[in-house]
C-alpha cells in the first residue's frame, strides 16, 4: 500500500516558506507537474558553491534527497547544460534555487 504524499507544487511551496523563514532566498526557475513533477533543488551558500538535491527512490524504504551535483568540475556552463539536458529529457521537471547556510539540512528535514 502506498502511503499518501504531497503533490509536487504544495512541496515547492512549503520548501520556498521555510527558506523565507529562516532569512534565506527560494526562486522557481522552472515549473513542472503540479500534481507528480520531479524536482530538482540547486542549494547555494551566498551565489556560490551549487550542490543539486534530487529525491531517489530507495531500496529499503521510503524515498530521500541525495546530491546529484557537484560532479568533478567548477565549470558554472556544465551545470547549466546538465540541467538544460534534464529539463528537455523532462517537461514536468521543478527546478528550484535555494541560496541558504545549509540547505541541504533544511530539505532533509522537509521530507
Amino acid at each position: 500500500m502506498t502511503s499518501p504524499r504531497l503533490s509536487a507544487e504544495m512541496m515547492v511551496q512549503s520548501l520556498m516558506r521555510k527558506v523565507n523563514q529562516q532569512g534565506g532566498f527560494a526562486t522557481v526557475l522552472r515549473k513542472g507537474d503540479r500534481i507528480s513533477g520531479a524536482i530538482l533543488i540547486i542549494c547555494l551558500e551566498r551565489g556560490k558553491d551549487p550542490r543539486v538535491l534530487e529525491k531517489m527512490p530507495s531500496l529499503d524504504g521510503p524515498s530521500n534527497w541525495q546530491r546529484i551535483w557537484p560532479q568533478d568540475t567548477d565549470n558554472k556552463e556544465d551545470l547549466e547544460n546538465y540541467l538544460g539536458r534534464r529539463s528537455s529529457f523532462d517537461p514536468d521537471l521543478w527546478l528550484i534555487e535555494l541560496d541558504i547556510a545549509d540547505g541541504e539540512r533544511l530539505v532533509a528535514e522537509m521530507t
